[in-house]
């Protein structure tokens, strides 16, 4: 097993480590390797399309109904000649 050292942490944050991993009953050091193991496993992928995301955000709010204009014929395309 590797082993690395952490210099200069600020007072703060050690004693934050320390309050978190009496917490859950662990020592720092057990609470860093669970830190890093937990921000380092790979996260499952969402194969939620793009679509379908802004759908589910937004369809709480309610939709809009909007008035579409009447199709018209396509005009002639210029010339360029």
């Amino acid at each position: 097993m590797a082993s690395i050292t952490v210099r200069n942490l600020e007072d703060g944050l050690k004693h934050r480590l320390r309050v978190r991993a009496a917490e859950n009953g662990r020592s720092m050091e057990e609470e860093v390797r669970d830190i890093l193991r937990t921000a380092l496993s790979p996260q499952p992928m969402d194969h939620e399309n793009l679509a379908s995301a802004i759908r589910a955000r937004f369809a709480p709010l309610g939709g809009v109904e909007l008035d579409l204009p009447p199709r018209t014929p396509l005009r002639t395309p210029p010339l360029f000649d």
